[in-house]
């Protein structure tokens, strides 16, 4: 199956199945390996946002108090006890983070995306899987709701019985979103599908809660301390009310899907069109393993999944110009025959050819080291405010500390922390960094360009990839001929449409 928020691939498995080789997820998002993930506690959602900010008050003023505590209380400690008494903080936080945040329907799973791809090098090693392992479970931490209340929403929305579109409905679901639920159904004629229903009052639950996200977001960033507490809760905000529209959502697969159809290792789950409503998705239904399995993985498997998601959210932005602007480790699963699905087109953006052909001549300007062109063809597209207060030499190192892991023609080994230190490097204001951007503007069509970059990046870093990225990336920069096994299955695929 397919999705995001508001799509399986934010959604994770409920009904407990598994495999002896690991959880698979029925429903299109990831699950580690290991133990079927339960519910947090509070999942029953706290009953007024009065209650829910003094809950967030206490905890927050709570788990400030203990953290000081432990800062203070390691300075008489040595070095491996400091790190061990640190490590136990951190972890007690992440579950209190999950405990109250795992109440609020739809803000959970979105912090829980943020989070999953954050830098945790501030957490002792010995600590740090146990803290990522507890906050990825908001992704599960959207509160079930009864067969019967969903049922009348669905039949609503759909103007229907169940059992006169559908041959079967599974009364459980197999999945939570971060603001509905998933069922897996057959169409009459055998149609697998899955079935994404938003919550009755969903609208009003986001609402409230999202005034509710900044208490909890600064207890976070006692875990990850790189965690931008005020564009996070932006961030989050602006794209839960963006996927509140499935019909939209469906629109968007739609025409991925479409781009996509019968690709030798890229599928994205065709929508039901006529089925998809502003409160409900009918999707093909996939299965898979997702991004925590996947990392277990040899080496050579892991770095062709990261090739794959490069080619994909890249390939989208500069083939096909539309791409979803919100890749993170739960929207792709990776299927048994070694296709990859795609999953998510809740928040979507489409470029012209002009701004898209216009992010590539600059990149290659930057690549062969030609400043003054570069300079000015950023001035022309409205992406320097002051061109006359650009140095060449200085635009040129800010391009290459922001996209070194694609523009060095090197085999380049990622790691977790890697999109992390970019965007720290440039929002620290004691790196000079920091200073030569805020000189810079990005129109509307490339902030998306920028936020899939570094997404893009921290979804492949989860799988320490190597591979030589900008050989690949030279395909669609330079038409170069395909350098991998990957890349010439593509340019079949491709030669094969026109």
């Amino acid at each position: 199956m397919a999705g995001g928020p508001g799509g399986p691939g934010d959604e994770r498995d409920r009904a407990g199945e598994r495999d002896r080789a690991g959880e698979r997820d029925r429903a299109g998002e990831r699950r580690p390996s290991g133990g079927a993930r339960q519910p947090p506690a509070g999942g029953e959602v706290l009953g007024s946002r009065l209650r829910r900010t003094a809950t967030l008050g206490r905890l927050a003023a709570t788990e400030a108090a203990k953290y000081a505590a432990t800062q203070a209380a390691n300075l008489g400690r040595s070095p491996d006890e400091a790190a061990d008494a640190l490590g136990r903080r951190q972890l007690e936080a992440a579950r209190q983070i999950v405990r109250v945040l795992g109440s609020m329907k739809g803000v959970a799973m979105k912090a829980g995306q943020v989070l999953s791809v954050a830098d945790l090098d501030a957490v002792p090693p010995a600590y740090r899987d146990e803290v990522r392992d507890t906050l990825a479970q908001l992704r599960d931490a959207a509160p079930a709701v009864g067969f019967g209340e969903m049922r009348q929403l669905i039949e609503r929305e759909l103007e229907a019985p169940l059992e006169r579109i559908f041959e079967r409905f599974d009364r459980e679901p197999i999945a939570a979103a971060s603001i509905g639920q998933v069922y897996r159904a057959r169409l009459h004629g055998g149609r697998d599908v899955a079935v994404k229903a938003q919550y009755p009052g969903i609208d009003a639950a986001v609402r409230a809660d999202l005034q509710n996200l900044p208490p909890m977001l600064w207890i976070a960033k006692q875990i990850a301390p790189g965690l931008d507490v005020a564009g996070t809760a932006t961030e989050i905000s602006e794209r839960v009310h963006e996927e509140l529209d499935y019909e939209l959502e469906a629109s968007n697969q739609h025409a991925v899907a479409r781009d996509h159809r019968g690709h030798p290792f890229i599928v994205v789950p065709e929508v039901v069109t006529e089925l998809c409503r502003a409160r409900v998705l009918v999707m093909d239904y996939v299965d898979g393993i997702g991004h925590a399995e996947i990392a277990r993985h040899d080496q050579a498997e892991r770095d062709r999944v990261a090739e794959i998601i490069f080619r994909f959210y890249f390939g989208c932005m500069y083939r096909h110009h539309a791409f979803s602007g919100d890749p993170h480790p739960g929207n792709s699963l990776l299927l048994a025959d070694g296709r990859m699905a795609f999953l998510d087109f809740g928040l979507f953006k489409r470029i012209s050819r002009e701004a898209a052909e216009r992010e590539l001549e600059i990149q290659r300007f930057g690549i062969e080291g030609r400043g003054a062109e570069m300079i000015e063809r950023m001035a022309a597209a409205g992406m320097l405010s002051d061109a006359a207060r650009a140095e060449p030499d200085a635009i040129l190192e800010q391009f290459r500390r922001y996209t070194w892991w694609f523009t060095r023609d090197e085999t380049v080994e990622l790691d977790p922390g890697a999109a992390t230190r970019i965007v720290l490097r440039f929002s620290d204001p004691t790196q000079r960094q920091f200073h030569e951007i805020r000189h810079e503007t990005l129109p509307a069509e490339h902030i998306f360009g920028r936020r899939l970059e570094m997404m893009t990046l921290a979804v492949m870093s989860q799988l320490h990839p190597r591979g030589n990225w900008h050989r690949i990336a030279r395909e669609w920069l330079y038409g170069d001929e395909p350098s991998t096994e990957l890349g010439r299955q593509e340019a079949a695929y491709y030669a094969g449409r026109r």
